[in-house]
């Protein structure tokens, strides 16, 4: 049993009380193992409830379920722990659950009771999760641990618990030097990638931030806007109207900017996103935000007929008293490029669009399989709805044209 007690040095404040323990760094510095194998020996010690999220998880493939299966194994515990297909329970009532938070955050909010929550691959958690995460975790004593490798000094997680941590916040960095059983096939991996691409080996295995994700699309418009300040406190104007510009999405986000246009500058004053809701959600969401409101800018599939109904969304908004408009249809290229064009006439608000500009930020061009180059394509991800959405208001305020009708089926679901 001594052995599985062994953990690298920095990794023993795990069992130090905190309200918030915070590992991050670069590749091989066994984080997520020496995570793991704390909980479990905890879970020995009483009964706990333990609750292991991440922003993504399709599937319990996607958590770190496997993680802590293979460490029960290897830690001789198969007797203390039953591993069950989407849950891991001990002998004395120990339980570990998995759930992700961006399409699940409802769920997450019922949580009674969990005494340490484990956010794994945090870099990617939007400030809206985190908003509702954190209170969640309300039990006497109750512990949030986070682990991630980081990507930019800019992302929520890392300004969160890094640049600005809050109290009672264990904040560790740790890296492959802190590993003592460092592998051979990895230690190779490293001193390639230090001599081929030396900022890559930086962030990959120092766990030192990036300036600008590789194929970032809009990196140097936010770069710029960064340097002008232009990423600020912004308020709202109640004498200039509110339009709003809409991605549609199911089982991926609905992404929503609110912008207002104050002489020659477009004032992003707020952001909303949110899945696996009908319409009058956000309907709803835009009426609680008292705003007055001008114009909403809808993708061209808002003119999709529901075949149960034979109404589109653009009707259903227009029945609410909505104004209602339909982007004209570039290709993405020419919507990049009319995002290019606006941006530099752009003031953001920091706190209420971060988790827009989170995906900003990480909109990048897909890599070709075959060349392993970047394409002319950006890359279908978390990132791309708000983008998306962001290419939608570019287009829109260079020309307000309407779009042809078009026969695309969308989910009856959608409709509410």
């Amino acid at each position: 049993m001594a052995q599985t007690l062994e953990f690298p040095t920095k990794l023993q404040s795990l069992f130090k009380p905190s309200r918030y323990n915070i590992l991050y760094g670069g590749r091989g510095g066994a984080k997520s193992w020496g995570v793991a194998r704390a909980l479990l020996i905890k879970g020995l010690e009483k009964k706990i409830r333990i609750l292991c999220t991440r922003e993504f998880q399709k599937s319990i493939k996607d958590s770190v379920h496997k993680l802590l299966t293979d460490q029960i194994y290897s830690m001789g515990l198969e007797s203390a722990y039953v591993v069950q297909q989407n849950a891991i329970k001990g002998r004395n009532g120990t339980e570990f659950s998995f759930e992700g938070l961006r399409h699940n955050i409802a769920n997450i909010k019922s949580y009674e009771g969990v005494d340490y929550c484990w956010v794994e691959e945090a870099q990617t958690v939007s400030k809206s999760s985190w908003d509702i995460l954190i209170p969640t975790i309300r039990k006497e004593e109750s512990e949030i641990w986070v682990t991630f490798n980081p990507e930019l000094e800019d992302d929520e997680t890392y300004q969160r618990f890094v640049v600005n941590p809050p109290p009672d916040a264990n904040v560790v960095k740790i890296n492959w030097n802190d590993n003592p059983w460092f592998p051979e096939v990895l230690k190779q991996e490293k001193d390639y990638l230090r001599e081929k691409d030396f900022d890559a080996y930086l962030n990959v295995w120092e766990g030192n931030c990036r300036e600008v994700l590789d194929g970032a699309i809009y990196a140097a418009e936010i770069r710029k806007a960064t340097e002008d300040d232009r990423f600020t406190n912004v308020p709202y104007d109640p004498t200039k109207p509110v339009d709003t510009f809409w991605d549609l999405g199911w089982a991926d986000n609905t992404s929503i900017w609110f912008a207002q246009q104050v002489g020659f500058e477009y004032r992003i004053i707020d952001y909303y996103q949110n899945s696996q809701k009908p319409l009058n959600h956000y309907i709803q969401t835009l009426q609680e935000r008292k705003y007055i409101y001008g114009n909403d800018f809808l993708p061209h599939d808002a003119r999709a007929k529901q075949l149960g109904t034979g109404r589109s969304i653009e009707e259903l908004m227009k029945a609410t008293g909505r104004k209602v408009h339909i982007v004209p249809k570039l290709s993405i290229a020419d919507g990049i490029n009319a995002v290019r064009t606006v941006f530099s006439q752009c003031y953001f608000d920091k706190a209420k669009c971060a988790d827009g500009l989170q995906c900003l930020r990480h909109y990048c061009y897909d890599v070709d399989p075959e060349s392993n180059q970047f394409s002319k394509n950006p890359r279908h991800d978390w990132a791309s709805h708000g983008a998306d959405a962001f290419r939608y208001l570019a287009v829109s305020i260079k020309k307000d044209v309407q779009a042809p009708t078009m026969n695309i089926n969308i989910p009856t679901s959608w409709m509410g």
